[in-house]
């Protein structure tokens, strides 16, 4: 958890709003920085999250989280986190086994017509239940409104997903998470401009962009590397007026540290004056 990006969001786990819609697109620099945060931030607001877990593994997530002082393994234990690590599920899909049959969620892999369906209704049923299953057996607890985290909505376009599936996936998750259950949902993904096959990407964007209450952009810096900055991000606040969409956008410029992250506007670095 980042005090300064709590700052620029003015937001804290005792105070955070609700009902948002965010999303973080990456583009020549690496946002998972963020997807970390908001885990943790959330689990120590004491919100029910369910994290898609679809390019990294649990014991990644959780190495980065203990830096960041939360406990992934202590979170599943209580039924406070439900964690679908993609990687592994996937190969029961992948590469089916005798006595495996892998998580329902990811049945998309063997069946593309069935679209997203399933992962779906592993987010809402996920969700919905507030107390969740703890694993040690023992009394479970009343957690918050539910988050639902997924990283990075673009390896469902490289399994074969369409737009359109993914899009729909979102608004779904969106109309349950957000407006239903009055959570919060944070969604990441991965755009390359230089990659002639990235379209399907940007059109992804372009609809979730629309979708959001809040959207962080971050994208490496113009001029190339730097080794005191790492890149630069522009923080869109997306509210609905009566006379229609208003934004107000932000740009700042942030080092990634071993446990935080330091954010300032453009050309204030201590690296540059």
């Amino acid at each position: 958890m980042f005090a300064e990006l709590n700052s620029i969001l003015n937001s804290s786990p005792e105070k955070f709003s609700q009902e948002e819609f965010i999303i973080i697109s990456e583009r020549r620099c690496d946002a998972s920085f963020l997807i970390h945060h908001f885990l943790s931030f959330y689990l120590r607001a004491r919100c029910k999250v369910c994290f898609l877990g679809l390019v990294q593994s649990f014991s990644h997530y959780n190495a980065v989280s203990q830096r960041l002082g939360v406990s992934l393994v202590q979170a599943k234990e209580k039924g406070q986190l439900v964690f679908l690590e993609g990687l592994q599920e996937s190969l029961s899909h992948l590469i089916p086994q005798e006595g495996q049959t892998g998580n329902e969620a990811l049945n998309f892999l063997r069946d593309p017509t069935k679209g997203l369906r399933d992962l779906f209704q592993f987010v809402r049923s996920s969700c919905s239940d507030p107390s969740g299953a703890p694993d040690s057996g023992g009394p479970s607890e009343e957690w918050g409104p539910p988050v639902l985290l997924v990283d990075d909505l673009n390896l469902l376009l490289s399994l074969g997903v369409s737009v359109g599936a993914v899009l729909d996936f979102s608004h779904y998750c969106r109309a349950t998470v957000c407006s239903r259950l009055q959570g919060n949902v944070v969604m990441l993904l991965h755009c390359d401009e230089e990659e002639d096959d990235d379209e399907g990407a940007e059109q992804l964007l372009r609809g979730l962009t629309h979708q959001c209450s809040l959207a962080l952009h971050v994208q490496g810096l113009p001029t190339g590397y730097c080794r005191d900055i790492h890149g630069q991000m522009e923080v869109s606040w997306r509210r609905r007026q009566a006379d229609g969409q208003n934004s107000i956008n932000k740009l700042f410029q942030f080092k990634v540290h071993d446990k935080g992250a330091s954010f300032f506007a453009p050309g204030t670095s201590s690296a540059v004056l």
